[in-house]
């Protein structure tokens, strides 16, 4: 069965930074594109950062250039490093991978920025 589970998470002060990790079993990874969302409470899952099997990325326009999206097949991990953080990054940040279709998700890690 697919499992996601991420970690990472915490509070930071504004302009901080902090590497989120999401661990997958239950899939071969290195096939797999992989995604990062965010949401907050109230408001619509979004997302963040996309990278394909090849390596290839994608941003949202409000993180590029603070975050960055990698993948370590051989750890069958997929890392979110977020820099200069802003107060409107405050959110719980999931991992998400499609497969036959269906949408797989984590749990979750909250990330709290402060002022």
């Amino acid at each position: 069965q697919v499992q996601l589970v991420e970690s990472g998470g915490g509070l930071v002060q504004a302009g901080g930074s902090l590497r989120l990790s999401c661990a997958a079993s239950g899939i071969i990874f290195s096939d797999r594109a992989m995604k990062w969302y965010r949401q907050v409470p109230g408001s619509e899952r979004e997302l963040v950062a996309a990278i394909t099997s090849g390596g290839s990325t994608n941003y949202a326009d409000s993180v590029k250039g603070r975050f960055t999206i990698s993948r370590e097949n051989a750890k069958n991990t997929v890392y979110l490093q977020m820099n200069r953080l802003k107060l409107e990054d405050t959110a719980v940040y999931y991992c998400n991978t499609l497969l036959y279709l269906r949408n797989y998700w984590g749990k979750g890690t909250l990330v709290t920025v402060s002022s």
